[in-house]
C-alpha cells in the first residue's frame, strides 16, 4: 500500500498519523507565547493649570495625550483652583513644589511640565528653586514669561476703578504684591518701581540681586528643553510676545528676546538654553487664550513632539 506521501506525489515523505494531527491544536498551545512587541514608554507629563482655572478645563488635552501616547501617566495638578489662583506666587510654587517633588522622584528617566497662562511663571519657578529637579521638556502655554501689561476682563473685575495706566500704583504696593497678577505685573513706564516692589517676577528673572540667583540659574539650566507657545490673537497675554520672552520698552515697542537685558546679561540662563539648541518657538495664530490646551492642531504641532 503505497504512503500517503506517494499518493501525493511526494516519494519518500511519510505523513503522521491521524492521532497526533488530532493533538496538533492542543500541542501548539503547550507552545511559549510569542513576545508581544515592546511598546514604548513615555515620561510621565504634569500639568499647571493657569488663572481661574481648574484641572477640567484640561480634559481635552488628556484626552489628546491618551491618544497620541497611550500609557503616559499624566497628573493634572488640582491645587490653587478658581479665586485660590490669586494667592502670591510663592505660596503657590511652595504648594506646587510639594506635589510635583514624588512624581518625580518615581521618574528616574525625567518628567514633562505642561504650564498653562500663569502655571508657565510658577513653573518656571519651580525649576528654579528645585535643586534636583529632572524636567525633560518644560511646555510654556500662552504664558507671560515677561510679564504682563494689559486691560483684561481679568484685570477689570479684579481691580474695577484702575486701568493699567495706573495700576502699578496698587500692584506695586506690599497689599498688591498679596496678588498673584501683580507678582507679574510689569509696568514699562515705571521700571525703577517695577524692579524694586517685584517680589517674584523681578527675582526669577535675575532682574534684582538676591542671595540665591547663582543656584537658581544653575538649577534653571538643569532644563532639557524650554517649549514657548503662544500668538497674536491670544486677546489677554499683553503683549502676546511675553509668551516668547519680549516686551516693550518704555515706548510700548516690543522688543524681542534677544534684545532683553535678562537675555543679553543671561540673568537666569536664557541665552545658554538658546546657544545649546534647547529653546523652541511655535507661535500660532488664530487661537485665543481659553482655546490653547484645547486645540487639536495646537497640540500636534506645538506640544505633541516633545513628549517623548
Amino acid at each position: 500500500m503505497k504512503s500517503c506521501g506517494s499518493m501525493l506525489g511526494l516519494p519518500g515523505l511519510r505523513l503522521p498519523p491521524a492521532g497526533f494531527l488530532l493533538l496538533l491544536p492542543f500541542l501548539l498551545l503547550l507552545l511559549p507565547a510569542t513576545p508581544a512587541p515592546h511598546r514604548a514608554s513615555y515620561k510621565p507629563v504634569i500639568v499647571v493649570h493657569g488663572l481661574f482655572d481648574s484641572s477640567y478645563s484640561f480634559r481635552h488635552l488628556l484626552e489628546y495625550i491618551n491618544e497620541t501616547h497611550p500609557g503616559t501617566v499624566v497628573t493634572v495638578l488640582d491645587l490653587f483652583d478658581g479665586r485660590e489662583s490669586l494667592r502670591p506666587l510663592w505660596e503657590q510654587v511652595q504648594g506646587f513644589r510639594e506635589a510635583v517633588a514624588p512624581i518625580m522622584a518615581k521618574a528616574p528617566q525625567g518628567v514633562h511640565l505642561i504650564c498653562y497662562s500663569q502655571g508657565g511663571l510658577v513653573c518656571r519657578a519651580l525649576l528654579s528653586v528645585m535643586d534636583e529637579h529632572n524636567v525633560d521638556s518644560f511646555i510654556s502655554l500662552s504664558s507671560p514669561q515677561m510679564g504682563q501689561y494689559g486691560d483684561t476682563d481679568y484685570l477689570k473685575w479684579l481691580f474695577p476703578t484702575s486701568m493699567r495706566s495706573n495700576l502699578y500704583r496698587i500692584c506695586y504696593s506690599p497689599w498688591g504684591q498679596e496678588f498673584s497678577i501683580c507678582n507679574y505685573w510689569h509696568d514699562p513706564h515705571h521700571d525703577d518701581l517695577y524692579l524694586n516692589a517685584s517680589s517674584f517676577l523681578a527675582l526669577i528673572n535675575g532682574e534684582r540681586d538676591h542671595p540665591n540667583a547663582t543656584a537658581w540659574r544653575k538649577n534653571f539650566l538643569r532644563v532639557g528643553r524650554l517649549v514657548l507657545i503662544g500668538g497674536p490673537d491670544d486677546g489677554v497675554i499683553t503683549p502676546w510676545q511675553s509668551s516668547f520672552f519680549g516686551f516693550y520698552d518704555a515706548n510700548e515697542t516690543v522688543l524681542e528676546m534677544e534684545e532683553q537685558l535678562v537675555y543679553l546679561r543671561d540673568s537666569f540662563g536664557l541665552k545658554t538654553l538658546l546657544a545649546r539648541g534647547a529653546i523652541v518657538r511655535c507661535p500660532m495664530a488664530g487661537i485665543s487664550h481659553t482655546a490653547w490646551h484645547s486645540n487639536r492642531t495646537l497640540y500636534e504641532t506645538c506640544i505633541e513632539p516633545w513628549l517623548s
